[in-house]
């Protein structure tokens, strides 16, 4: 593969350096290329004057091109309007070119149809994107193309202009012309092709998580209950007026989606205290407020670089986002692509948002480089590695990075510590209602349980179920505390067994030494006695290996409209006391 530049000043300079380079291709029988058109200029008539001067010297020729934020050529920024014009060697190498209609077909037909083709042209290996400005989310179009084959890589970016705050953006291509709502793939492959794509963030996690409480599509609502653009005031200082966009550049949101890192970064804040996103965030995902550092950029692009280069590509494909190129503000604008220049020739743009799929899902990610590496053939040996970056330039790089570290620390200190600090309460909380020995409300709690229940009783009617141990006393005093201990333990089990019950919200409790109470929900008189008899043929069966078997004695009661809470527990008191007068190990209800 080579790659040949034209940089588009007019139109008759242009055809002639066309006519030449058409004569240097017959001469050496170079039949196989494509154009790729990168422009700042979006007016429509310019844009076809360039495709209709190389309609004219290479009438029969692919070419495709989009609008950008900056071009990039040989890792260094390019004329406003450059051509690019890719060579392929091998016969064996393929390439196919679509262009889709956003504003006449939905997504869905389209995403199928770029499947379909993929599974009638087996020898695709890449797949490379060039997307229009969507007016919504792209996450439709991203999960539409999973049933890709896994194998295949897929790549590109999101177009736009020269004013990064601005909608405006097209693509256009032999055959479909000009769209400012359109779709481009082209299909890379064959025997002899090969592809390796990375991405590189470099942005940092910085401060506390949030959670995404409320958003629809790209609007994104609440986080943690409140509205978004709230944190970036909060957290930030950062206004809603003109400037929203350019302020918030350096802050996109970070969370972790389809077993990857993605960045969103903030389109506009809206009236209602929304935010408009470039893409979803769905409920429930947590985020934190990222950071770029410039250390940590540095210190990814010189391993990927080392990556990069040992594939040994013939041609790099970049896309680097807009954003970016605003963060390097005090250096060139492709400082962070230097080291990819001595691998290969490349050529880009600096763009809206990028595509890359990783694990499978393909994603469309913001503030974020990604580069495609290609070769056709096996690996060339070369003596080539890539330009170190220089460090003295980086000088603030410590204060700011270690700044963000121990934010980052100390948030994630703070999160840690709340979350004991509800343990312990939630710990708290439940030793006071509850019996320590048998794991049941104790007495205070279930009394408050009854005293809410009788307030609710014209709503709900509801029973109790008093039980004692029969002849408690003498296992303590034959067997021990130990083995009295084990005895009440047991019953405790059975009285949080639900299915045994029959009340899914029965509530039971420790009333005292060897009492217990049962409360009933929605139950009547005579559901709580056969709830009673099941209670006490359970225990009864048990035959403790110390003590042998004992039994309960048990009252039910079902509660009435005038009831307090004394004359209720008195009631079944009373049942209790008639069931161990008639005998023990019985149930009485009154």
């Amino acid at each position: 593969m080579k790659q040949i530049r034209f940089e588009y000043i007019d139109s008759g300079e242009f055809t002639q350096k066309l006519a030449d380079f058409k004569a240097w291709c017959e001469s050496g029988r170079i039949t196989k290329m494509m154009f790729q058109i990168y422009t700042e200029v979006l007016e429509p008539e310019v844009v076809q004057q360039v495709c209709s001067d190389i309609e004219s010297i290479f009438p029969d020729t692919l070419y495709m091109g989009c609008s950008t934020s900056g071009n990039i050529v040989d890792c260094q920024l390019s004329g406003r309007i450059t051509v690019v014009c890719t060579l392929f060697e091998l016969p064996t190498t393929r390439v196919l070119l679509f262009q889709y209609d956003l504003s006449r077909e939905p997504v869905d037909k389209i995403t199928s149809d770029i499947v379909e083709k993929t599974e009638r042209n087996p020898w695709v290996k890449a797949i490379e994107l060039f997307c229009t400005i969507p007016e919504g989310s792209t996450t439709r179009f991203c999960d539409g193309l999973k049933k890709i084959r896994p194998d295949i890589q897929i790549f590109g970016g999101v177009t736009c202009s020269d004013d990064i705050t601005s909608d405006d953006s097209c693509v256009f291509s032999r055959g479909a012309g000009y769209s400012d709502r359109g779709i481009i793939v082209v299909f890379y492959g064959g025997a002899d092709f090969y592809v390796e794509s990375i991405n590189v963030t470099g942005w940092k996690p910085l401060g506390r998580k949030f959670r995404v409480t409320r958003s629809e599509g790209s609007i994104l609502q609440e986080l943690d209950g409140i509205p978004a653009y709230d944190v970036y005031h909060k957290y930030l200082n950062i206004r809603n007026d003109e400037n929203f966009f350019y302020n918030t550049l350096e802050f996109p949101l970070f969370y972790e989606h389809n077993d990857t890192t993605i960045l969103r970064t903030p389109v506009a804040s809206n009236a209602d205290g929304s935010i408009t996103m470039t893409s979803d965030i769905d409920v429930g995902s947590v985020v934190r407020i990222s950071y770029g550092d410039p250390g940590t950029i540095v210190e990814s692009i010189r391993n990927d670089s080392k990556r990069i280069c040992d594939f040994r590509p013939e041609l790099l494909h970049i896309f680097s986002c807009a954003a970016r190129r605003t963060f390097w503000t005090s250096k060139e604008p492709t400082f962070e692509i230097q080291p990819f220049r001595e691998i290969s020739p490349s050529s880009g743009f600096f763009s809206h948002g990028e595509f890359l799929r990783t694990n499978g899902s393909l994603n469309q990610h913001n503030v974020t480089l990604v580069i495609a590496a290609m070769r056709e053939g096996e690996k060339k040996e070369q003596d080539v590695s890539p330009v170190s970056m220089e460090e003295s330039s980086l000088s603030k790089v410590p204060l700011v990075s270690r700044l963000a570290t121990f934010i980052s620390m100390t948030s994630l200190e703070l999160e840690e510590m709340n979350k004991r600090l509800e343990r312990a309460n939630d710990s708290l909380k439940a030793a006071a209602i509850t019996d320590g020995l048998t794991g049941l409300c104790n007495r205070r709690e279930i009394q408050a349980r009854i005293a809410e229940a009788l307030r609710e009783v014209k709503e709900e009617n509801f029973s109790l179920v008093m039980l004692d141990i029969d002849n408690f006393k003498r296992v303590n005093d034959t067997y021990g505390h130990q083995e009295g201990d084990a005895v009440i333990m047991r019953l405790a089990d059975i009285l949080r067994d639900k299915k045994l019950i029959g009340r899914e919200n029965a509530v039971s409790g420790r009333w005292g030494g060897e009492e217990f109470m049962v409360l009933l929900h929605d139950t009547e008189a005579e559901s709580a006695f056969e709830t009673a008899e099941r209670i006490r043929g359970c225990f009864a069966e048990i035959d403790f290996p110390n003590s042998g078997i004992h039994t309960v004695s048990l009252g039910a009661t079902q509660a009435r409209e005038d009831d307090t809470l004394d004359s209720l527990c008195t009631r079944v008191d009373t049942a209790l006391y008639n069931a161990k007068e008639s005998g023990k190990n019985r149930a009485a209800i009154l």
